[in-house]
């Protein structure tokens, strides 16, 4: 899925400088996405809204070893990610729209149970892709937009979705051998459905782009309630190919 992405600004300060697309869409509002995932910005670009990203410094803590509520671990985290990035907007640059995503994933079907975060080592990543071989799991991503004004902010709209996902069985070798390609350490259950995970998937039922870590449907009705109607400047920015 080919989009224009942008770069992170680095330093401390927040000052963000228009990027390529912001300059061809003059007029449209701005957001910026409180994360570093390269899927997450292939993502958000199919909004056709300009969008800088700025990585979220907040220090989020592993998941609980006992049951939680689910849905609102995330939204909490994606909201904590956001506010970290949205301190940091420089005041005179006037309203931004800042969206932060947490995803985690679960063996439990109702809205209490124990999540798995990103594991810690291969030995973690081969025990949680053990467990979800040859099972229905769900995976709830959260997702906050802050709307800030004058470097504060004057509105928050937050929500969690949540898809279920059902693995094929994994023999041991085929859990090895994924293992070894790196891609599960950085991946919370320890799998990506948009990589090398994909074929493991027999399927799903709910939001696919919530399962590689934002669903967008969700994200615009956010957007729509911080009074944001985003499909109106899709025509301003340049065409998506593929």
């Amino acid at each position: 899925m080919p989009v224009p992405m942008p770069s992170e600004t680095p330093g401390d300060a927040f000052d963000i400088a228009p990027d390529q697309n912001q300059k061809e869409s003059a007029g449209a509002p701005a957001l910026i996405l409180a994360s570093a995932s390269p899927r997450r910005q292939e993502l958000i670009a199919l909004l056709g809204l300009p969008f800088t990203v700025r990585a979220s410094r907040y220090q989020e803590p592993p998941a609980p070893g006992e049951p939680i509520d689910l849905a609102d671990f995330v939204m909490t985290l994606a909201r904590e990610k956001a506010r970290e990035v949205a301190g940091r907007v420089a005041p005179e640059r006037g309203n931004r729209f800042v969206i932060g995503a947490d995803t985690l994933v679960t063996l439990a079907t109702g809205p209490v149970g124990l999540a798995l975060g990103k594991p810690v080592d291969h030995a973690d990543a081969r025990r949680m892709l053990t467990a979800l071989s040859g099972t229905t799991h769900v995976v709830h991503t959260g997702v906050a937009v802050l709307e800030t004004r004058q470097g504060r902010i004057t509105r928050t709209a937050q929500t969690s979705v949540a898809t279920q996902v059902r693995f094929r069985a994994l023999s041991e070798t085929m859990i090895a051998d994924y293992i070894a390609t790196g891609e599960p350490l950085d991946k919370a259950g320890a799998y990506g459905a948009q990589g090398y995970a994909a074929p493991f998937i027999e399927g799903y039922v709910g939001d696919f782009f919530n399962v590689v870590g934002l669903p967008l449907c969700a994200l615009g009705q956010l957007l729509e309630q911080c009074g944001l109607e985003w499909w109106h400047y899709r025509n301003q920015m340049p065409a998506l190919s593929g």
